[in-house]
């Protein structure tokens, strides 16, 4: 009886043992936002000429003078090269010459012509001495023709002794030297090219043909052209190409875009970034790209409730804009998602919010990340 109240009072005397609770996890959050953004389709493109043309000679002869410095901008008309024009001044001078000849035996042919085309008395004509003189005139005005065709050949050989450029662009590096033969229609000169405007070329694979010309029929779509070492400055450009065939072996479809290049800032058989902008989604949930985690159920992110609680929200998560990211499914405007912290975050858990940060809107400079 005594060791049982002994053991009573023993009992009552401990106080009971303090159950452990997890302290709340930092975290930061930021709010869902909601705006416009486009749906895009990232490639890998390189820059083109819009026009490339390689000066040839169509003459043969020896380079006298050089009109141009390598690189310099030309113009159409713009006086490149000079071949030793002397030749073809003799050709021109020789074949003006027999034009002249020509000219003097038509007379002749015709005056003899007349003289018995006049004769009243058919009698004091003989029918084959009237034939002859007759042909003498149709001869002589053939050899007139070939004569004047022999001129103006000489005159356009003449000409091409003075190389023009054809097109607006920027020269390359000179291929001959003063003083150099040429032969023509046989060796490069000069290689000139258009840079603006300018192209780029780019491929889609053939999965999102469907969805980009499904956006074609709408209206022309437009691109957007980054360097890789400059992706915070797009420029804006028109698509104004798409291939009639996919290419075998690859399955990729080749397009094309237009840019504007007035300050040269692009140039020929540079890499570019380029963004084809298909169209706007309206009113996209945006939240910070850092959110989402992955799990092998899929994507998911913890949202913040008003007591302090996470709550593990699977999501579907869309194209990246920037820094942030479209949520198609799991998250409303407005609520508080967790950017950093997650590894500490237990479902149901309390948080604790130590940096709250403000979403800003996504830049037009996002970083490329292809999606159809």
């Amino acid at each position: 009886m005594v060791f049982g109240c002994l053991a009573l009072f023993a009992a009552c005397g401990k106080k009971a043992a303090p159950s452990f609770e997890r302290p709340p996890a930092p975290v930061t959050v930021s709010a869902a936002v909601t705006q416009d953004v486009p749906n895009y389709i990232d490639a890998i493109g390189k820059f083109v000429a819009r026009e490339v043309v390689s000066i040839q000679p169509q003459v043969s002869g020896r380079i006298t003078q050089i009109h141009f410095v390598d690189g310099a901008d030309v113009k159409v008309g713009q006086v490149l090269f000079t071949i030793d024009q002397r030749p073809y001044q003799a050709q021109l001078n020789m074949a003006e010459a027999n034009l002249g000849q020509a000219k003097a035996a038509l007379e002749l042919a015709k005056i003899n012509f007349d003289r018995v085309a006049s004769v009243t008395d058919q009698r004091a004509v003989s029918r084959q001495d009237y034939d002859a003189k007759k042909n003498a005139v149709e001869v002589a005005e053939a050899q007139l023709k070939q004569n004047q065709a022999a001129v103006e050949n000489a005159r356009l050989n003449l000409d091409y002794c003075t190389i023009r450029s054809p097109i607006n662009g920027r020269a390359g590096q000179r291929l001959v030297d003063l003083g150099n033969v040429v032969t023509a229609n046989n060796s490069s000169l000069l290689v000139i090219q258009r840079l603006d405007p300018l192209y780029a070329d780019f491929t889609i694979t053939e999965n999102d043909l469907t969805v980009v010309q499904r956006n074609m029929a709408r209206g022309s779509l437009k691109v957007e052209v980054r360097l890789p070492d400059e992706p915070e400055k797009p420029r804006d450009g028109k698509l104004t190409f798409l291939d009639n065939a996919v290419q075998d072996g690859t399955g990729t479809v080749k397009l094309r875009a237009t840019i504007a290049n007035e300050d040269r800032r692009f140039w020929p058989g540079r890499f570019a970034n380029i963004r084809l902008i298909l169209g706007v989604q309206q009113n996209a949930v945006l939240i910070s790209a850092e959110a989402p985690q992955m799990s092998a159920k899929g994507s998911f992110v913890y949202v913040v409730k008003q007591d302090s609680t996470a709550e593990m929200r699977p999501v579907t998560v869309g194209q990246r804009q920037g820094d942030l990211v479209v949520i198609d499914k799991g998250v409303n405007a407005g609520e508080r998602v967790v950017t950093t912290g997650q590894l500490g975050v237990t479902p149901g858990g309390k948080v604790r919010i130590s940096e709250p940060t403000k979403v800003e809107n996504a830049p037009s400079s996002a970083a490329p990340r292809t999606k159809s």
